[in-house]
């Protein structure tokens, strides 16, 4: 699965230093919609990849290099891509952004990968996020499998709870970095709070290293969106044009404010 992943990603390159530069992301715009009602998806461009680290937007990515999905709770896949409107007036400004109607009730996951090529650098991004779809808004069932789903990115944060239900501050999120679909030890990963700029180089509070299985927990203090990335770079993962391979992954989730399932 992953060398067909890499080899798809092979044919959708794009070039051009903002997007190398950046880690992109994607978000729907509330973690439990009601069944046959619309969500809003977006895939987005941020700055967290340099000394900013934070969430804050930073172009716009080509969207016809990239791919753009939904995976429904059962098994089913829409691609995004064709009714994406594009929010900015200026090629680089704004975001994507799909509306999507979820028929059936269950668990979403949104997917995104990238390729690009900058001078001599190539750099493979994956993202992902979910999003559960409740006959009752006020009485949703924790039970939701799918969330643990591997994509088969090549670098890929996991969810280990369901990042949806429960889900409030003071209830853990936990992932596991796989890296070429094997756990990733002892490596940096963020947990980035909408409206922080994190510390340069290490924030005690946001940065958190991988455990020997790979396993990362991070524990909100209070309602927000939560934008975790990780990186790797191969200096030895050499090819035509380019003489290093830096690969990125990001998985956002939403916290709400107040956690009706865990009461």
């Amino acid at each position: 699965m992953i060398r067909s992943l890499l080899a798809m990603l092979v044919g959708c390159s794009v070039f051009g230093s903002d997007l190398l530069a950046h880690d992109t992301w994607v978000q729907a715009n509330t973690n439990v919609v009601r069944t046959g009602d619309a969500v809003h998806l977006d895939l987005m461009l941020g700055n967290h990849g340099n000394e900013h680290r934070d969430f804050k937007l930073a172009g716009k990515i080509p969207i016809e290099k990239c791919t753009f999905d939904v995976h429904g709770p059962e098994g089913q896949s829409f691609d995004l891509k064709d009714r994406a409107i594009d929010t900015g007036y200026a090629p680089n400004e704004g975001f994507w952004s799909a509306k999507f109607v979820a028929a059936r009730s269950g668990l979403y996951t949104v997917s995104h990968t990238v390729q690009s090529q900058h001078r001599t650098t190539r750099t493979i991004k994956g993202a992902r996020t979910t999003f559960v779809a409740s006959p009752k808004l006020d009485d949703v069932s924790t039970i939701q499998p799918g969330f643990d789903r591997v994509f088969g990115h090549p670098l890929e944060i996991v969810p280990e709870v369901n990042p949806c239900v429960p889900s409030g501050p003071g209830v853990p999120i936990k992932v596991k970095l796989l890296y070429k679909g094997k756990p990733l030890a002892d490596s940096a990963i963020s947990f980035i709070p909408r409206g922080e700029v994190l510390k340069e180089e290490h924030d005690p509070k946001y940065d958190l290293k991988t455990d020997a299985e790979g396993r990362a927990k991070f524990t909100p203090k209070t309602g927000n969106w939560y934008l975790i990335v990780a990186h790797r770079t191969e200096p030895e993962e050499k090819g035509e044009g380019y003489d290093k391979t830096t690969y990125s992954a990001t998985l956002t989730v939403y916290v709400p404010e107040f956690c009706p399932c865990c009461d």
